[in-house]
């Protein structure tokens, strides 16, 4: 009987060179207040945000994507 060895590897982390962001670094960013992020959060719109204890964090490359697909979006008339 053999024995075949496989390879196993990791999944690949997305975020393991990305940095996480405050809620007010990411309002700095953005250009808006920190209650407009509040409250994109409470609509389910905005850059993707989690908790971390009682804070609110944001990965940076999140934000970025986001504000590509702001811009990548139809332009008023």
């Amino acid at each position: 009987m053999s024995t075949i060895s496989q390879q196993v590897t990791p999944p690949q982390d997305p975020h393991a060179n990305d940095e996480l962001l405050t809620i007010g670094e990411v309002a700095d960013i953005v250009r808006v207040p920190v209650a407009t992020l509040r409250y994109w959060r409470h609509l389910g719109t905005g850059p993707r945000s989690f908790r971390v204890g009682r804070g609110v964090r944001y990965w940076h490359n999140e934000v970025t994507t986001w504000l590509q697909s702001q811009s990548d979006g139809p332009t008023a008339a």
